[in-house]
C-alpha cells in the first residue's frame, strides 16, 4: 500500500492499482512492444518482487521501475523520455502524488 497523508486523513491506495494505471499508460506509447518480466536476480538479499512494474516509495514519494520490450527501429532515447513523461504526467494527474523518478529498463527488442 502506497499511503498519503494530507489534512484530511491518511489515503491509502494499493500497488495493484499503480500497476494497472503505469501499464494502461504504457499500452499506447510510442515504442513499447510490450512488457518484459525484470531479470531474475540471484542470492540472499534479492528483491522478491521481479515484475514488469515495480512500485516503490522513496522519501514519501513513488519511485517506478519499468521493464519493457521496445519496437525494432526506434529511437530508444526518444521512446524512453517519452515514456517517462507519459508515466509522471498520468499518475500525477490521477493521483495527486508526486513522482520522484521513473526507471526504465529496455530489456528486448521485438521485430514486427
Amino acid at each position: 500500500m502506497i499511503k498519503m497523508e494530507n489534512h484530511l486523513g491518511t489515503i491509502e491506495i494499493s500497488e495493484q492499482f499503480f500497476t494497472s494505471l503505469v501499464s494502461d499508460a504504457l499500452s499506447d506509447s510510442f515504442g513499447v512492444a510490450g512488457l518484459a518480466p525484470a531479470p531474475r536476480r540471484k542470492g540472499i538479499f534479492a528483491p522478491e518482487n521481479t515484475g514488469s512494474v515495480v512500485i516503490g516509495v522513496k522519501n514519501g514519494k513513488l519511485v517506478i521501475n519499468l521493464h519493457i520490450q521496445v519496437t525494432y527501429g526506434i529511437n530508444i532515447s526518444a521512446a524512453v523520455d517519452s515514456i517517462v513523461h507519459k508515466i509522471t504526467y498520468t499518475v500525477e494527474d490521477v493521483t495527486g502524488i508526486h513522482v520522484a523518478a521513473v526507471n526504465v529498463f529496455v530489456e528486448g527488442m521485438q521485430v514486427n
